[in-house]
């Protein structure tokens, strides 16, 4: 998957907002103002940020050498994933949207009904 097919998909999901918060290195994607999935738009590889959880997190990473722990992140709660590695475009879509309910479930009930979630 490259950048602009992960792009897409992300927009493609309800409620996803696209920010440069960082400045003009690093895309951020957020839901209910949460980031869910952040890259950088300068790094060599094409690398993504994003949350999984926390008891699963050291089996994706055994299991998978493209799937690190969180550069610059909560190590415990992020992974940084390689996009340009072995791994199907399918599987990353999965885990997008797996980073994206992450963040919905830590959302208020109130910020879900705002957003239509």
């Amino acid at each position: 998957m490259n950048i602009e097919e992960f792009r897409t998909y992300c927009l493609s999901l309800p409620a996803v907002t696209e920010e440069l918060p960082f400045g003009p290195d690093y895309l951020v994607f957020k839901v209910g103002g949460k980031i869910f999935a952040l890259c950088s738009l300068n790094s060599t590889f094409f690398k993504v940020n994003l949350k999984h959880d926390v008891e699963k997190n050291t089996d994706l990473r055994e299991e998978y050498e493209e799937v690190e722990p969180g550069y610059h992140m909560n190590k415990k709660h992020w992974n940084t994933v390689n996009f340009e590695g072995k791994l199907s475009d399918n599987f990353l879509k999965d885990l997008i949207k797996h980073s994206y309910e992450k963040v919905i479930q830590g959302l208020s009930k109130k910020k879900k009904q705002e957003l239509l979630l």
